[in-house]
């Protein structure tokens, strides 16, 4: 049973719209926090089902912004990594230990940090890595998986996708619509395997409005922010992303 008094709605306001901003305008890269954050005052089998619709309301509302400007061949090969990535973590959700993945996430968001910060001093000269579809169809594997078990999936999207050389709005809009499918790919499994509830679909709805709000502004601080900014503020997000999930692992 949840308990919707203000300890809830203090913790979950700010982390949903935390969330929205960052799946409207960052990329996804740190959105799967709102969930983490929220597991604080809520179980966190229950934290991922009041989650899921809420990241799903943010799809539906950035979609339109970002339409047809995604780089597909990407997106594609992405979403086609995922299915088996959300099958395999559908099979196993009652006995994986996510710890493992997180682990290893975390570390590739930092030293992918490092790696394009050494490019950007100069102490590093190598070309952007050309698009790949086996290397998407793994980043789309573990993002599928990691996003089933945790909401997690942003940040080995984020680093394939930020290893291409896309253009913000490219990349931000790829994001998009990458997880827009990876979220519908999760709702059946969630359903059965008992992670809705009629709490979680209450605290799903109290607090759309604010995950609508949260979405809004990341729309709207994609196009004021200038392109070195946005992936500079990306890469910190990759990097509280990375030490976040290390952190959970090791705890």
């Amino acid at each position: 049973m949840i308990e919707f008094g203000w300890q809830f709605f203090a913790v979950g306001i700010p982390a949903i719209i935390f969330g929205g901003i960052s799946k409207g305008g960052f990329g996804s890269g740190a959105s799967f926090i709102a969930g983490a954050i929220l597991a604080l005052v809520v179980p966190p089998g229950a934290a991922l089902g009041i989650v899921l619709p809420l990241f799903m309301v943010v799809d539906a509302a950035t979609l339109k912004p970002y339409w047809g400007k995604w780089h597909w061949p990407s997106a594609k090969h992405l979403m086609i990594g995922a299915v088996p990535g959300c099958t395999i973590a559908a099979s196993l959700y009652a006995i994986v230990d996510g710890d493992f993945f997180r682990l290893f996430i975390g570390v590739i968001c930092l030293a992918f940090v490092a790696f394009q910060l050494s490019r950007a001093l100069g102490w590093l000269s190598v070309r952007e890595v050309p698009f790949s579809a086996p290397l998407a169809w793994l980043a789309g594997m573990v993002s599928g998986f990691t996003s089933f078990v945790s909401h997690a999936g942003g940040p080995p999207s984020a680093v394939f996708l930020l290893s291409q050389g896309l253009r913000k709005t490219a990349y931000q809009a790829t994001t998009v619509v990458v997880f827009w499918a990876i979220n519908w790919m999760k709702a059946v499994p969630y359903a059965f395997l008992g992670i809705f509830s009629w709490d979680t679909i209450m605290g799903s709805l109290l607090l759309a409005p604010f995950a609508l709000l949260g979405a809004w502004i990341g729309v709207k601080a994609h196009h004021l922010v200038p392109e070195r900014l946005f992936f500079g503020l990306t890469y910190v997000l990759l990097v509280l992303t990375g030490i976040r999930l290390i952190w959970i692992a090791l705890a």
